[in-house]
């Protein structure tokens, strides 16, 4: 992973000390909250229902033990004991006290972290695969690139104030892990027919009021000409992006309202300039610099046979359920990649305690090379673990709660802080999760269910994905009271679908008793080995529907 220079150690610390006296302004009432909040989102702290909130940015979900550790010592120290990771692959904090928040950000700056690019209407943290790297599938790995988006986009002059948030995505493989076709730039690394890397470029995606699939602007896109050409789209945005209105002020409205052949003709003359008149792309020898820091580690300690692995799994039934569904296979023969949940049974999703990352971060560097992946589904992942040490790592999790085989299925959910905690929400996300998570925790159950990805957002914003789950469910208020509507049929990956709206809003009380419903509708209508999206796009909504409100 990439590691700080002397410049870069130089920018996070002046930004500290800036946002030190912006706090102390604050503080002693020179500065009124209208006048903060701009102060405050370019440096990751919201303001929440009940307190400030910061959010630290993990560069395409990346980081270490020694990280891992800080932060166990920042939710112990400045926070209630635990932090909460969201599904652009950071963490937050939900309960620090403003006058704490420049000695959090020191302690970061410490370890090589930041809260740079985690708010306000910038380039935001660029995402990227969680199997990045390691991934049998894969073109390319796509973290050197996103790194790159990174340091081309930090403190950019040009793109510091935007008509509204900013979000790229990036995926190595064809197979998207990295939900790019909602983003406002999606990136696919891909090869041409002369063998050479370049992108396949997707602009105007996105969820939120107004979800829409992204369009692709560029079939192949040149390695070299990376950063030029995102330097067009962002600068044709920056023009015509609208900011008399902050609901239409996303690149999708643009995009939709011109049309992309209108919108890619525009970007092709901005490109062009830039070419003309001083080219942006990166110079040799700053690539080689970036893709060093992410050449694949020696496996060469580990690589015999994975006996007492298949021995463990074939005696130990617990232990076969979390390999099948929470191991993914490795590019290296005999190692393997795993999902470590966040949503234990009942659990809060992306919760985790600050003992549990003191005791993760201990097990990445017995198991895992001392690296941890978070991932945009609200996990953890470890890239690289030796099959035959599964069994005792497995064993470690047990001990720490956080071994919970359901990866993929259904009480693997996806939720935003809902009304508990967000100043914008309708209804309350977590609690659904919990009841849902605690209904679905029987292992057979989950089981003979399969896949299926429950996303329960508490708004319209949409920060838990809700159209591109198989099953979304969105809070609204109803007449003052919280209530819940379904949607079916959405995906995120590359078959990417937005969900429909099954009908009418549940009340609190009847919203788990419809997706019950849902969910043995499909049950009785699968066939064979069928996902739950594979069963809606053979049936469509009707029998669904019927089942909810006939």
């Amino acid at each position: 992973m990439y590691q700080y220079d002397a410049y870069d150690h130089k920018i996070v610390q002046q930004r500290i000390e800036e946002f030190r006296s912006q706090v102390d302004r604050r503080l002693s009432g020179e500065l009124s909250e209208e006048e903060f909040r701009p102060l405050r989102l370019m440096n990751g702290v919201y303001l929440q229902l009940h307190a400030y909130m910061i959010r630290v940015a993990i560069p395409y979900g990346t980081f270490n033990a020694v990280q891992l550790r800080k932060l166990a010592y920042i939710a112990r120290t400045y926070d209630k004991g635990y932090g909460h990771f969201t599904t652009r692959q950071n963490i937050q904090y939900n309960w620090p006290k403003l006058v704490d928040i420049p000695k959090i950000l020191e302690e970061l700056a410490s370890i090589e972290m930041h809260a740079i690019q985690t708010s306000g209407n910038c380039i935001r943290n660029t995402t990227t695969d969680q199997l990045a790297g390691v991934a049998k599938d894969e073109v390319a790995d796509p973290r050197p690139y996103a790194e790159i988006i990174r340091q081309w986009s930090t403190f950019h002059p040009e793109f510091a104030y935007l008509p509204r948030k900013f979000k790229i995505a990036i995926t190595g493989a064809e197979h998207d892990r990295a939900a790019i076709r909602f983003h406002d730039i999606g990136l696919e690394v891909v090869k041409n027919d002369k063998d050479e890397i370049g992108f396949k470029v997707l602009v105007g995606g996105g969820l939120g009021r107004t979800p829409i699939i992204g369009t692709v602007i560029k079939e192949f896109l040149p390695e070299k000409h990376l950063l030029s050409y995102l330097e067009a789209i962002l600068r044709a945005y920056n023009l015509d992006g609208r900011r008399d209105n902050k609901y239409k002020a996303r690149i999708k409205i643009l995009v939709k309202e011109n049309g992309i052949d209108n919108y890619r003709e525009t970007v092709e003359k901005e490109w062009q300039e830039i070419l003309k008149e001083n080219n942006t792309d990166l110079p040799d020898a700053a690539k080689e610099l970036i893709f060093r820091h992410f050449e694949p580690p020696s496996y060469d300690f580990k690589t015999v046979p994975t006996q007492d692995f298949e021995r463990f799994y074939n005696k130990n039934s617990d232990f076969a359920a979390w390999i099948d569904n929470n191991m993914h296979e490795h590019k290296v023969e005999n190692y393997a990649t795993v999902t470590i949940s966040l949503k234990p049974n009942g659990g809060i999703p992306g919760d985790i305690t600050a003992d549990q990352m003191d005791a993760l971060a201990k097990l990445s560097e017995i198991y895992s090379l001392g690296e941890i992946r978070s991932t945009h589904e609200q996990n953890l992942v470890f890239a690289h673990v030796y099959k035959d040490d599964l069994p005792a790592l497995w064993l470690e999790l047990k001990d720490i709660d956080l071994a919970t085989p359901n990866h993929g299925l259904v009480s693997d959910i996806i939720a935003c802080p809902g009304l508990d905690y967000c100043a914008l929400a309708n209804a309350r996300s977590i609690p659904l999760a919990q009841e849902i998570s605690t209904r679905y925790s029987d292992p057979v159950r989950a089981a003979k269910i399969g896949e299926l990805k429950i996303k329960v957002s508490g708004c319209i914003n949409a920060c838990a994905h809700h159209h591109v789950g198989h099953i979304g469910i969105l809070g609204v208020d109803k007449k003052g009271t919280e209530a819940y509507q379904i949607l079916l049929g959405g995906s995120a990956d590359e078959n990417a679908s937005i969900g429909k709206i099954t009908g009418p809003g549940f009340s609190e009380e009847e919203i788990i008793f419809a997706v019950d419903t849902v969910i043995e509708t499909y049950l009785g209508l699968k066939e064979g080995n069928e996902r739950f999206i594979d069963t809606y796009n053979r049936v469509g909504m009707a029998p669904f529907k019927g089942a909810l409100y006939d």
